[in-house]
């Protein structure tokens, strides 16, 4: 009877980064993420951080390669990719038990750390070319490494379509990405050679010190491209989207160089969906006491939001409305659409601040401003602050869009920095007083607003 996998299978073979940015603590996370199970095989134990690789301890050869094979003999390898080698005889273990079964290789070829220390002994250098270069079927290095690898000096994109054609048709690699993070301009470009062609992958060059392990990560994801099924060409083409993303929304830790984030490929689409459904579950309980809200509706109206969690939320784009915002009619409020994205710019500006300051605040409502207000605000127990723009810097003034950011800063310093339950803005000549009130998420705030109504109605 043949066995079917749930799931496609990648292995790393690679060495351990203690701070878990790089290594086969990267690859791991990047194979999870993009669907397949993911194994290992350690090759090297490293001390190391966002600064320094303390000590390396290489794991004998014949335990690098009784690993491989454990895993190979029994759950299987779609794909697989290597990351530290640091020494010949780990590279032939390696070179040995790769041909016994044949399984498709992305070869990083790690030679130095971010940090600097050297990861792949000078004396071993010839051994990689020799025995593991041929067996890649993509090799991803980046410009010094295609230097090294090559002999020539990569300078422009011509220079790195002639180091990844060497690398194929001299070195003997199925298939050679020469990644541009290295080189100059205003995007990174990846120069691919393969089946005697040359592909282009570009995305905008990002100035982060938040790339330890972006060599992992991105070699990582074209492998688990290739144990799912993909071309070499369209595997390189999403692992480049990936591993931008990765560093882009890499993780300000440490020191030094802080680590790519290879868990916002899928933390990204599954929070988004998470606050669109904190939404409708917000804008449900509005509506259940929808006489009770009618009354706080401002002129302006209403709008409840909530923002993607850090790092993740940068801008309005990445917090989530009701297009249109919330009305009334009658004594009842109207509510003309589901909640998207982008939908907000006043309130979702506010909880931005709001965020810089306690992270886990990611929602807010703005409702009307008034005696009452106030007075049901305290009897509640609410801690509140406010802001005046009659104090607002000219500089701030003529700056479109700043009011608000300023306007909440000063608020919360106010409130001894720590953001409070509710914040007042007094408004000016032409702008409407505005309550707004804060909490972690759509359903606090909705409840916060309710609970405000209903001790108006006391009043």
């Amino acid at each position: 009877m043949t066995f079917r996998k749930p799931m496609p299978t990648a292995l790393t073979i690679a060495g351990s980064d203690s701070g878990g940015g790089a290594g086969i603590q990267a690859d791991l996370k990047t194979f999870a993420v993009m669907g397949v199970h993911g194994m290992s095989a350690i090759t090297s134990i490293t001390a190391q951080n966002t600064r320094e690789v303390r000590a390396i301890h290489d794991i004998p050869p014949e335990v690098v390669a009784a690993q491989i094979e454990a895993v190979a003999d029994d759950i299987g390898v779609d794909a697989a990719k290597t990351g530290m080698l640091s020494n010949s005889g780990i590279i032939r273990a390696v070179a040995r038990t790769v041909d016994k079964y044949g399984f498709p290789l992305v070869v990083d070829p790690v030679m130095i750390a971010k940090s600097g220390a050297p990861l792949l002994r000078e004396d071993s250098v010839e051994a990689l070319m020799k025995e593991v270069v041929p067996r890649a079927t993509v090799i991803t290095p980046n410009r010094m490494e295609a230097e090294r690898l090559t002999g020539l000096t990569i300078r422009t994109l011509n220079d790195a379509r002639e180091a990844a054609r060497i690398i194929v048709e001299e070195l003997g690699a199925g298939a050679s990405v020469v990644k541009g993070g290295h080189l100059e301009g205003l995007e990174s470009v990846d120069i691919l050679y393969y089946k005697g062609e040359f592909h282009e992958f570009k995305a905008p060059r990002l100035s982060k010190r938040t790339d330890h392990g972006t060599g992992c990560a991105f070699s990582a994801a074209i492998a688990a491209g290739l144990a799912k099924g993909r071309g070499v060409v369209e595997a390189v083409r999403v692992a480049k989207h990936f591993i931008t993303m990765a560093v882009d929304y890499g993780l300000e830790l440490g020191g030094g160089r802080g680590p790519v984030n290879p868990v916002a490929w899928a933390a990204i689409p599954a929070e988004r969906y998470n606050v669109l459904v904190e939404l409708e579950g917000a804008v449900e309980i509005l509506k259940s006491n929808s006489r009770v809200v009618a009354r706080l509706i401002p002129e302006v109206q209403t709008n409840i939001v909530m923002a993607l969690p850090k790092p993740y939320a940068r801008t309005p784009l990445d917090v989530a409305g009701i297009p249109g915002r919330i009305g009334r009619f009658k004594d009842a409020i109207t509510v003309p659409g589901k909640p998207e994205f982008g939908a907000s710019s006043h309130v979702a500006r506010a909880v931005l601040v709001a965020m810089d300051f306690d992270p886990e605040v990611r929602s807010a409502i703005n409702i009307r401003y008034g005696d009452d207000v106030r007075e049901a605000v305290e009897r509640l127990g609410y801690t509140w602050s406010y802001y005046d723009r009659r104090e607002e810097p000219e500089e701030v003034r003529r700056t479109e869009g700043a009011t608000i950011p300023w306007g909440m800063r000063v608020a919360v310093e106010r409130a001894g920095g720590k953001v409070p339950d509710v914040i007042y803005d007094y408004g000016a000549h032409g702008k409407e007083p505005i309550t707004k009130i804060f909490g972690k998420n759509a359903r606090e705030v909705a409840e916060k607003t309710v609970r405000i109504g209903l001790e108006l109605a006391r009043l």
